[in-house]
C-alpha cells in the first residue's frame, strides 16, 4: 500500500475480497509487497502450487486501485497476474502452448463468474541451457503469462476463485474430488 496515511475503506473492502476465498490444499498464497508505483493504492498476493508430476506454478496477483481511474484500465481498479510454469521439454514443444497458457486464465475468469473488461497480456515460453558449474538439469523450460484486467467492481471473491483456479491448471492439477492414480510398478497379475 502506499504511504497515505487513510487507507479508503473501498480498498480495505476489496483487499478482504480478494483474499477471503481459502485455496486449495495444494496452493500456498501469501502477502507479499505490492509495487508502489503503478497506483495511489496496491496489494500483493503470491502462490505456489506443485502438481502431481511435479510441476511448479509461481504467480503473483496485484490488485491496483486509482480513485481517479487511469484511461488504459477503463476503470478504478486493475488486476495483474504474473505466472511462472516450470514445463516438461515434450510440452515445451508443443506450438499451441501458447494459446493454451492463454486459455487457463480465460475460463478460470468465465468459470468463476468474475465480471471484468480491458483483459490483455502475453504469453512467452522460455528454453535455458545451463553450462559450467551451475547445478541444475541441463535444460529448463517455462511458460511466463503477463495479464491484466479491470474488475467491474470492488467485489473480487470471483477473481481470487480465478486466480487459484489459475494456479491449478499452471500445475496440471486434476479437479477437485478426482484423484490421479499412481502408475502400477512391477509385473500384471500373477495367475494359478
Amino acid at each position: 500500500m502506499t504511504e497515505m496515511s487513510v487507507v479508503p475503506e473501498v480498498f480495505q473492502q476489496a483487499v478482504a475480497a480478494l483474499t477471503s476465498p481459502d485455496p486449495r490444499p495444494e496452493i500456498e498464497v501469501g502477502e507479499v509487497d505490492a509495487p508502489r508505483r503503478l497506483a495511489p493504492w496496491t496489494h500483493a498476493l503470491a502462490a505456489e502450487a506443485n502438481g502431481p508430476a511435479g510441476e511448479l506454478a509461481t504467480a503473483r496477483l496485484i490488485l491496483l486501485h486509482d480513485p481517479n481511474g487511469q484511461e488504459n484500465w477503463d476503470g478504478v481498479w486493475r488486476l495483474v497476474v504474473y505466472l511462472q510454469v516450470e514445463l516438461d521439454p515434450e510440452l515445451a514443444a508443443d506450438p499451441m502452448l501458447p494459446a493454451v497458457g492463454w486459455s487457463w486464465l480465460t475460463e478460470a475468469l468465465q468459470k468463476s463468474g468474475a465480471p471484468y473488461t480491458a483483459l490483455g497480456g502475453t504469453v512467452t515460453l522460455t528454453s535455458s541451457a545451463r553450462f559450467g558449474d551451475i547445478a541444475g538439469p541441463e535444460r529448463s523450460h517455462d511458460l511466463e503469462m503477463r495479464g491484466s484486467w479491470t474488475p467491474l467492481d470492488a467485489h473480487l471473491e470471483p477473481h481470487s476463485m480465478a486466480f487459484h483456479d489459475l494456479m491449478a491448471s499452471a500445475a496440471g492439477l486434476p479437479p477437485v474430488g478426482v484423484s490421479i492414480l499412481a502408475p502400477r510398478s512391477g509385473e500384471g497379475p500373477q495367475r494359478g
